[in-house]
Formats: C-alpha cells, structure tokens, sequence
C-alpha cells in the first residue's frame, strides 16, 4: 500500500449497476476537496446538495456531498462521499476530476487499511468488511456482523488479559526474586493455562463452520447411472440445471451449483454415475467423482429404490460415514425393491420422488439440520474463525501445551515465560497487534475497490 498520507479516491459502487454512484475519498486533503466542492465550510454528517463542475468550472452532475471528519469516519480520517448519478461516462469524468486535483486512485481494501491501522477496527473486524461483502446467506450475514462488531476481538482480547495475568504471575519470580514472595505455586498457573487451552480449542473448532459459511456447505450428489441425480439436483436449485436422459453416463463431469436453504448457503455438486464398468470418458468423469467425495462436507447418496441396492467399491464405502452421509432413496413414486429398503439401516434415510416432488421437503430439511450441526456455540455470539485465525489458534494451543509440561517437569520459569510470550504473539495476530507490514499488505490486497 501506498502512504497514508495521500488523499485517496475511488468508485465505491459499480457504476451502471444502480441510478447512483458513490465516490469515497480519505486523506488529509479531502476538507479541503470539500471546500472547494461545496463552496465554504462543510457541517459534518449532513448531505449537501451542490453542481459539481469540474476544474475547467464545466458543469459536470448535480452531487450530494456528505463530509466526515476524522477522526468519526470509517477510516479515521476526513472522509467525503459524493453521490452523483449512476451514468458510468458521469461518475467516471468526476473521478478523473477528483485525482487531477489531487487524489491518488485507491488500492483494493485501502480504505479499510486505513481504518485499521487508525485504530477504527482491529484486523478480525477489517477481515469481517470483506465476510459481510460477500455473505451467502443469513447465518453467514449474521456471523459477519458480529464479527464486524467485534465479538472475536472480545473473545481474544479477554483470552490475551487471562494470559498476562498468569505470565505477570510466572514473571514475578524471575524479576524480583529476593523479594518477600510467596512460595510459587505452579498448580494455579497450569490450572489457568488448561482453562485458557479448552477456551482455544473451543474457538478453533468454528473454523470448519466458518468456511462452511463462507463457501456453503459442499454437498456431492453421489450414486449409480439412472439413480436420479441429476434430476435431484434439478429438483433442489428449482430449474433444469442438468440435462436428463434415460440413456446411462450422461453426466461425465461435475456440475457446480449454489441454493441458499433456509439460513445456509449450499454447494451442491452433481458427480459422473459410478458404473462398475465405465467406458473411458466415463472413468475420468468417476474419478472427479472421487476426488469431490473426498472433499465434501456432506454425501447424498441417491439410490434407485426400485432396483436393489448397487455394489460400490471399498474406495467409496470408506468415504460414506453416516455422520457426514445422507441416503435418499429417489423415484418414491414406483414400487419399492424389498432388498433396497432393508439396506443402509445404520444411515439417515430420506424418501423423494425427483420426478414428482414427494419428500424433498423432508429432505431439506434433513440437509438444513446437517448444515446447523457445524455450529459450536460460544454463548450468545455467533464465532466463525477463518483459516488465518485457524493457524494462529492452532500455534498459540502448541504453545499452551508445551507450556504446562514444561512447568510440570519443573523446567526453568525463563522457558516457561519465554513459550508463553510467543502464545501472545500468538493470539496477538489475530486482532492485527503484531507488525507485520507484508501480512498486511497480503490480507487487505484481496479486497474490493472502495472498501
């Protein structure tokens, strides 16, 4: 990123996409930009209604100019946003104007940044700007707006304040060791440092949930030719998405599709049929097959009820837990074959009908309650960690670990301290308290503009 001391200019919102635009700008020029735009002294917080003319004084819109001083703005410094209409030429000639008198195009994710590094947000809540952005459904959005306000911050901070209070305590001993001290007493120490691990791992567990809310839960659609996935899959997104035929092997890749269900965004992944003996095109679609199973949060198993069950291979049955396997016996709507209802006895079973309709509520909603039972609950707040927290949690667990046995086996206090203080460093990185300016740069870089 650039210096924080340019005055920075962007395009907030797509031009052409609504009938307005928004222009944001942050720096320490920008009061003066507002002098100059609005023709004396800005109220803060109050829209204003001007002409826009360019520097050439040629009229170019008729604008809202809102003036935000810092440091109350989302950045923490003098913020303006202009509102001008939607026509992209328009919004377009402004923002040309806006650098010709100074301001530098923003950086993806600067305007964030800036808000971090001002103090306005720690890093999980900057990380939460980009969450909320793209949220792909309503535990997602919610998850994204705690975050944004700061409930993993909380969470960490009071973990780092439970952490110095028992490092205060181990480092009493070696700062003032002739002092009139009590005896040591390494038992309450351990016994912290065993709450603060439980708490770690507690917050560590979210991470799968969290990308589970991220990404949607990626549920393979798996079964034999003519099981009926693809009509499934039609079936659940609620439009022809595959193409059906009676003729087996139709489907030799993967198709991708996203559905929101309830308060979850679901992947849903319709695979190549496993025939036991496939042609050669079909063998490349079933070996993707095998690769998205491997990676899936959850299996529909569709089944031809009318037909007896098919024989899979021990490659697919290793990958069939119940706990992450649903099995839906499809086409409800013919005769049942005896054999193929007495098996699977140890899964979920769900009966539909593709063709028909029957039970696809049943099956949503046993999909939605396998989509909640990644939730771990932290009291009241919804915590989803993403896979930098993950990393960070996991090492600072390390950390704590190594700690109680080296206190247990009565090792020098010094290395005691000396663990614990990288487990702050640790947790440190989570809410953006260690400089690191490449992280940095790396996290905010994958933003959007204007944010």
């Amino acid at each position: 990123m650039a210096s924080p001391q340019d005055t920075i200019v962007a395009l907030a919102t797509p031009a052409g996409t609504s009938a307005i635009a928004l222009l944001r700008i942050s720096g320490q020029d920008t009061a003066r930009l507002a002098r100059d735009l609005t023709g004396g002294e800005p109220p803060p917080r109050t829209a204003q209604r001007v002409d826009y003319r360019d520097r050439q004084g040629t009229l170019l819109d008729d604008i809202l100019c809102t003036f935000f001083r810092g440091p109350a703005s989302y950045t923490g410094e003098d913020t303006l946003e202009i509102t001008c209409h939607g026509n992209p030429y328009l919004a377009q000639r402004i923002l040309e104007d806006l650098i010709a008198r100074g301001c530098r195009a923003a950086e993806p994710g600067e305007f964030t940044q800036r808000a971090f590094l001002n103090g306005r947000m720690d890093l999980s809540q900057a990380e939460a700007v980009m969450d909320l952005i793209h949220a792909r459904g309503e535990r997602a959005l919610a998850a994204a707006n705690q975050q944004l306000r700061g409930a993993l911050g909380r969470h960490v901070t009071a973990m780092i304040e439970r952490l110095l209070g028992a490092l205060a305590r181990i480092e009493a001993y070696i700062d003032f060791p002739e002092e009139d001290l009590p005896p040591e007493d390494q038992s309450l120490v351990i016994k912290e440092l065993e709450n603060l691990q439980a708490d770690v791992s507690k917050l560590l567990a979210t991470n799968h949930y969290g990308s589970v809310l991220r990404d949607g839960l990626g549920v393979v659609i798996l079964g034999e030719p003519n099981a009926g996935k693809s009509s499934l899959l039609n079936a659940l997104v609620g439009r022809e998405r595959a193409l059906v035929s009676d003729t087996p092997g139709t489907t030799r890749d993967y198709l991708e599709e996203r559905i929101l269900l309830g308060e979850h965004c679901l992947r849903l992944i319709d695979t190549a049929g496993l025939n036991p003996k496939p042609e050669a095109i079909e063998q490349r679609g079933i070996a993707l097959s095998l690769e998205r199973l491997a990676e899936a949060d959850l299996v529909l198993l569709v089944l031809d009820r009318s037909r007896s069950p098919p024989v899979l291979s021990a490659e697919v049955l290793d990958q069939l837990q119940p706990k992450r396997t649903l099995i839906v016996l499809n086409k409800q709507d013919l005769p049942a074959d005896a054999q193929s209802a007495a098996a699977w006895a140890d899964f979920e079973r769900v009966e539909v009908s593709a063709l028909t309709g029957h039970g696809l509520d049943a099956l949503k909603q046993a999909l939605t309650a396998r989509a909640q039972s990644f939730h771990v609950e932290l009291g009241d707040e919804l915590i989803a960690i993403n896979a930098r927290h993950a990393d960070a949690l996991a090492r600072a667990s390390e950390g704590l670990s190594l700690s109680q046995t080296l206190l247990k086996l009565n090792h020098p206090i010094e290395l005691v301290s000396s663990e614990l203080r990288g487990v702050l460093a640790n947790l440190g990185e989570i809410a953006g308290k260690v400089d690191n300016e490449r992280m940095l740069d790396q996290l905010f870089a994958s933003f959007c503009i204007g944010k």
